[in-house]
């Protein structure tokens, strides 16, 4: 049956600007390009259509394709990170640096993150346009199965928003109750990402009334107490 708008999907998929990977779900395809991220969770990822969890453009592919279906798309910049703004480029002084700036570096001014694109006097360039914003995407894709438990799907969501693996999930009774790890309040993705978490849930879960976080910190196991060591006096027979 082809997939719709609603349904949840796990997806491989890989981006690429020319030859040039941008972003992947394959750990070696990153590891080959150089852009591996240690702490990233490379494997497959799991979606919502409709949800623009993908760019426009790959989504707009993989709606009305079947499970196992594979292909390759080109997503033109409307659907993808947009056009390259002029009115997004800007001349800042060098004093609002730290350091004095150089092509390349990428910096946030009011908010907004941009790139040094030059050095022209006192006064640097930068570009505060999405670094893809103006270019074709190619993305080669695989629809590996249609997730259809929940908890899956809640787990998908968490993976895709957060990165994290690591947090039980359940659902009874209109609650849906997340168990989380110690020290997640440290985790600064987390933190900026669960509240999109929780506005899914409550949108795409009509039934789930509550949702309930967690977090549990165990006492820490006693040590053990070290055996005493008894001092065994020479005797006169043992100098012999």
């Amino acid at each position: 049956m082809a997939l719709q708008e609603g349904d949840f999907i796990r997806l491989r998929y890989t981006g690429r600007v020319g030859e040039n990977i941008f972003d992947t779900t394959d750990e070696e395809n990153a590891k080959e390009e150089g852009i591996y991220n240690p702490r990233a969770e490379y494997g497959p990822v799991t979606v919502r259509l409709g949800s623009h969890h993908v760019i426009i453009g790959l989504e707009d592919e993989l709606i009305g394709k079947d499970v196992g279906a594979e292909g390759e798309v080109d997503v033109p910049p409307e659907k993808a990170f947009g056009a390259h703004e002029e009115d997004g480029v800007r001349s800042v002084p060098v004093t609002q640096f730290r350091e004095k700036p150089k092509r390349g570096t990428r910096i946030e001014v009011e908010g907004r993150e941009g790139v040094v694109v030059d050095v022209i006097g006192r006064r640097a360039v930068v570009d505060f346009n999405h670094p893809l914003a103006g270019k074709t995407l190619n993305y080669s894709y695989a629809i590996l199965e249609k997730v259809e438990d929940p908890v899956e799907q809640i787990k998908g969501l968490i993976k895709l928003f957060s990165g994290r693996t690591d947090i039980e999930i359940s659902i009874a009774d209109g609650v849906a109750e997340l168990a989380l790890p110690p020290a997640i309040a440290y985790d600064r993705r987390w933190m900026v990402w669960r509240g999109t978490l929780v506005r899914e849930i409550f949108e795409n879960y009509p039934d789930i009334n509550d949702v309930v976080m967690k977090e549990t910190v165990s006492r820490p196991a006693t040590p053990e107490t070290a055996p005493e060591i008894t001092e065994i006096e020479e005797t006169e027979e043992s100098e012999e």
